[in-house]
This record gives C-alpha cells, structure tokens and sequence, in this order.
C-alpha cells in the first residue's frame, strides 16, 4: 500500500490551486474498469494529495457513465484514506442561493442504474449508511468553508437523481415535500462506494441554481449550471486548501475507518481466488487474517 494519502474529486481545474506541487499524473486500470481520467498526485502544506476530475478533463463524461467504482478503487490503491469531494447542485430551499456551500450529511437516492457497490458477485457484504458522511471530515470542510464565504451551511440532505436529464417540476415539487435541501447526479454513489473502501468522505456541494421549482427564476439549464460553478472555482479551492491544511492525518478513529468489520456475510472458505483477487484493495485484508 502507499503513504496514506488525501483525495479531491471534482472539476479538472481543482488542482491548479495555490501552493499544490504536481509530483506525478498516474493513469490506472482496476478490476472495475478504468477510472475517468488520470490521477494528478502532489503535496500541498507538506501532505501528500491526490486529484481525480469526476467526469474527465473537458467534463467528457456523463453522471450516469461516471465509472464511480474504477474512480474509489483507483484512489484506495493509491493510499486514500480521506476524500473531499467537490460538486455543483441545484437548491430546494429557498434560503439556499445560487453562490451558497452545503456541507450535505445525508442522501436520498433516485438513481436506478448505477454500479454502486464492490460486492456484486462472490462476496456478499452490508455496510451501515445510516450516516453516510464522516462527520470528522464534515467538520473540517466546514470551519474551511465558513473561513472563505459567509454563505456555507453545515448539514442538509442531497438528492441524487440518475441523470444525465435534469428535474421536471412535478419531481422538483416533489423533492422539496420530502425536505431535501440540495439536488445533483454524482456525490451519493461516491460515498456509497468510499465507505465500503472504508475511506472518509465528505462534500461540499456548491449549488449554481435554483432547481426549475422556483418560478422567478430563469430556466435552469446546463449552461447555467456550468457558467456558475466556472465562477465558484476560485472559491472551493480556497476551501479545498484550507480543509487540506486542517485536516490531522494521524490514525483515524472513526467508524469509516472499519465500515467492513462484521460486514462481510460470505464464509472465506467459498470466497474464490478470483473474487479475491478482484477485492484484494477493498477487503483483502479479511481473507489474508
């Protein structure tokens, strides 16, 4: 395994940022396919730091095409032990503005066909979601992002939708009945999957828009959403590098840290040399005790 490393999902303009030394860009392959895009590895404020652009350079890659499992696997390979990730949503409140930070701590799924688990075959396993973000790591990208803008929230629930179409109105209505507070296509996936690699994950949901619910605005559409979030930039940067210097990377007490302890229902006895093989990054140290 490598040094215990941090990881930044987002646009592929994050890591241009102030301070971050570009060391290495490292393209895998994993037994889930290929990740999006390279992997830019660096150190920024003397901590090794890991950056992979969700949909590829040049956004080339749709929510639903996203190869969310390739993307985790990737970073666990490479020592990721604690991820921030980055991503544009719509807002179901009111007191929720375009320009605004969620730092989300649950999720409501409405996807239907996403590959959002390691365990899909050969090897049966059931983490706890209750609390789907790390708290420890939510903390730290809060007090960063309160440090840059005023308008960061700390708490909300993030609707993730398949996509890549967005919201009618009727759906959008019915969002804001269940009291969700944010709207996008990515981030539910990514925690579903670093949880069950038993990485941190937290993220800063930057909202660009209003959802097509609110009728004074102008119609939502990708243009928009890209427009904002292009202007946003310069902010999660700020917050991605103040959370980075923040973060304590010493032993992790958390229950990221052990999401498979107990989890794992299949008796090694019938795990094959395949499968393990295949789940040697995720769980291998279950098989190898």
């Amino acid at each position: 395994m490598s040094e215990r490393r941090i990881g930044i999902i987002g646009g592929s303009g994050l890591y241009q940022m102030e301070g971050f030394k570009v060391q290495e860009r490292k393209r895998l392959s994993t037994p889930f396919g290929d990740p999006s895009d390279e992997y830019v590895l660096g150190e920024l404020f003397g901590k090794p730091v890991v950056f992979l652009p969700r949909h590829g350079r040049g956004h080339v890659v749709t929510a639903p095409k996203v190869n969310y499992r390739a993307n985790i696997y990737g970073m666990k390979s490479l020592g990721v032990e604690w991820i921030f990730s980055v991503s544009a949503v719509g807002s179901l409140k009111e007191e929720y503005h375009p320009g605004h930070i969620v730092a989300v701590d649950q999720f409501i799924d409405r996807t239907r066909q996403r590959q959002a688990t390691f365990f899909d075959a050969g090897v049966c396993a059931h983490i706890l979601f209750a609390e789907p973000i790390c708290s420890t790591l939510t903390d730290v990208l809060y007090e960063a992002a309160k440090g840059v803008t005023e308008n960061a929230h700390k708490g909300g629930s993030y609707l993730c939708i398949e996509g890549p179409q967005l919201s009618t109105k009727a759906e959008s209505h019915l969002y804001r009945s269940w009291g969700a507070d944010v709207i996008g296509m990515t981030n539910l996936t990514e925690a579903k999957l670093a949880r069950e690699a038993e990485i941190c994950y937290a993220t800063i949901a930057m909202i660009t828009d209003y959802d097509c619910w609110h009728e004074s605005e102008e119609a939502f559409s990708a243009e928009k959403i890209v427009e904002t979030f292009s202007q946003n930039v310069a902010v999660a940067q700020e917050v991605l590098r103040r959370a980075v210097d923040k973060l304590e990377t010493g032993e992790r007490t958390c229950a990221c840290a052990c999401a498979l302890q107990g989890a794992i229902l299949t008796d090694p006895a019938m795990i094959g040399d395949t499968d393990k093989e295949r789940l040697d990054v995720i769980a291998g140290r279950f098989w190898k005790e």
